[in-house]
């Protein structure tokens, strides 16, 4: 009788468990490596932008100091 009355609380109360716990579920972490990989993907790009970004930024402050020097 107890276990039926523990299996049917767990039951209802399942979904508050993993919250409050902070259970990983199946679905959690079954495309965890996808995600992963995207996060990694998307990291790189990120860091190739602010290189490009520094670059420019580099060239265009050695356009404005010529363009000062001309200008007086």
């Amino acid at each position: 009788m107890i276990d039926k009355y523990m299996n049917a609380y767990l039951d209802r109360r399942m979904k508050y468990l993993v919250e409050e716990w902070q259970i990983a579920t199946k679905n959690d972490v079954a495309d965890f490596s996808s995600r992963l990989n995207a996060l990694t993907a998307e990291a790189a790009k990120l860091a190739t932008s602010g290189k490009n970004a520094e670059a420019k930024l580099s060239g265009l402050e050695a356009r404005a100091k010529k363009l000062e020097a001309l200008k007086k």
